[in-house]
């Protein structure tokens, strides 16, 4: 069998998660099975997970990795600053990126996608770290964008 490209193993993840999260509005259940799911179709990923906006703050949210930073500020680290711009943010080195988080001094790239809800209100962020520099790249901003979609749609969706 042929490796997939990581267009196709995106494509695969969304399909895997549509069918997993269909009808399903509890928070944490749609985010626990789609950070096991996204570490399942990407095992190379160091840490995969979400944190949710409570009380003005990133809190820790379901994940998949060591254990992890439990609240971030809006602006702050890589995964405030996705909030605070409300933008995808990919980072190849992250110790060149101005206020890097070190939750693990094992992270070396990273990857963070808001979670907008229809209203344009961010509701919080899937973090993606690796072990490795450069991991991420647009087809990943992409197809993490997708999947952002997928659970803000679940969740936050109401009949549109």
């Amino acid at each position: 069998m042929a490796k997939l490209t990581k267009e196709e193993r995106y494509e695969e993840l969304l399909k895997q998660l549509e069918a997993l999260i269909e009808g399903v509005t509890d928070e944490t259940a749609v985010l626990a099975n789609a950070s096991a799911l996204m570490a399942t179709a990407f095992p190379e990923w160091f840490w995969t997970g979400f944190y949710m906006v409570h009380n003005g703050a990133l809190v820790l949210g379901p994940f998949q990795g060591t254990v992890a930073c439990f609240r971030i500020d809006k602006g702050r680290g890589v995964c405030g600053t996705a909030w605070q711009r409300e933008e995808s943010i990919v980072v190849p080195d992250v110790e060149e990126f101005p206020g890097h988080i070190a939750c693990s001094s094992l992270s070396r790239s990273e990857i963070v996608v808001p979670l907008i809800d229809e209203a344009g209100t961010v509701r919080g962020v899937i973090d993606i770290d690796s072990t490795e520099l450069n991991t991420f790249d647009d087809a990943d901003r992409k197809g993490l964008e997708k999947v952002a979609q997928v659970i803000v749609h679940s969740l936050y969706s109401r009949g549109l």
